[in-house]
């Protein structure tokens, strides 16, 4: 959980390594193009949002809320104090969330038009009736017992989010600080401080069979916008989560994910991303999320629900099997 107390110098260095400009120049951008003649996307950013991925039943067809019913939906929409997802274990109450606004958009997804991700293929569904992650453990099957750190998934263990997944809001620390120099853009990503190193540059990606956390990256601008092609993903991010707030998605080593940035005013980007993958959707599917700029720096992301959580989950199942496990006989009953 991000305490907001100390800002992460890690993962600033690391950025800062990368791009060999002083941080004071690149912070201190605030003209519409950089001394190098991109558009300037610098600065920090947020893209906290309420809006649901998917366009709900009770308003299909409908592009945008009335008045009246963005009122009724706002005032329902935050978390309130006691809630708590289906499971035996708690959740955070609204002390730790930031959760954004609601926007009068009834989907952040635009394509399919129906507000709706497409179906998956018959594969992709057989893989997910098959899951045997932490996530399917305890929130979908009710069972909370671990053999090994192997069914804690990626996310869980504070690894990454892969993509789109770091890209979209969820619960917190829904922050971003881009930074620019004529051949690189980096984004770090606030929530489990992933790193993002986008060469600009027409080279081919890395050989397919070179897979990474968030995949290989080329950009290149189209006019205003800044366009990411990524591919090359791993396996060991892939997964779906249907439940509140949004659909976290991870990689799959046969998508192809294409993102648009575009600076609309001195305080929002239009960002949007397509994703393709054969193997998981039936066909794309695109989503807009607008980031807006944010007050402040980043700042550390100490994930002790992953450096606490996968010890003491397993500790507790040994016990719990030490527990239930048949009484060896005793000497006196033999």
């Amino acid at each position: 959980m991000n305490h907001r107390v100390i800002a992460s110098m890690k993962t600033f260095t690391v950025a800062m390594s990368v791009l060999s400009l002083p941080v004071t120049s690149l912070l201190a951008q605030s003209s519409a193009q950089t001394p190098w003649g991109h558009p300037d996307l610098q600065g920090t950013w947020t893209n906290g949002n309420l809006t649901p991925l998917q366009r709900p039943d009770d308003v299909a067809g409908k592009e945008l809320l009335t008045s009246e019913e963005w009122a009724e939906r706002n005032a329902v929409a935050r978390l309130s104090d006691d809630y708590s997802p289906q499971g035996p274990v708690g959740w955070y109450n609204d002390f730790w969330l930031e959760q954004g606004e609601l926007s009068t958009k009834t989907s952040l997804l635009v394509d399919p038009p129906n507000g709706r991700l497409p179906p998956v293929t018959s594969e992709e569904q057989e893989r997910q009736n098959n899951r045997t992650d932490s996530y399917t453990r305890s929130h979908l099957r009710h069972g909370m017992s671990f053999d090994t750190w192997e069914d804690f998934n990626v996310y869980d263990r504070c690894i990454t989010r892969g993509l789109p997944g770091a890209m979209m809001p969820g619960f917190y620390n829904h922050n971003y600080l881009i930074l620019q120099t004529p051949d690189y853009v980096a984004i770090v990503v606030e929530m489990i401080h992933d790193i993002r190193i986008i060469p600009l540059s027409e080279n081919a990606h890395l050989s397919p069979t070179v897979q990474q956390w968030l995949g290989d990256s080329r950009g290149h601008w189209e006019g205003n916008s800044l366009v990411v092609e990524t591919t090359n993903f791993t396996n060991k991010v892939h997964r779906r989560r249907g439940d509140f707030p949004l659909v976290v998605f991870g990689g799959d080593e046969q998508l192809r994910l294409v993102e648009r940035f575009t600076r609309i005013d001195a305080n929002t980007i239009d960002y949007q991303f397509t994703v393709t993958d054969p193997t998981v959707w039936t066909a794309p599917w695109t989503a807009v999320i607008p980031m807006t700029t944010l007050e402040g720096s980043l700042y550390e992301y100490a994930c002790h629900e992953g450096n606490y959580s996968v010890p003491n989950a397993l500790a507790g199942s040994r016990a719990e099997e030490e527990k239930t496990a048949p009484q060896a006989a005793s000497p006196e009953s033999r």
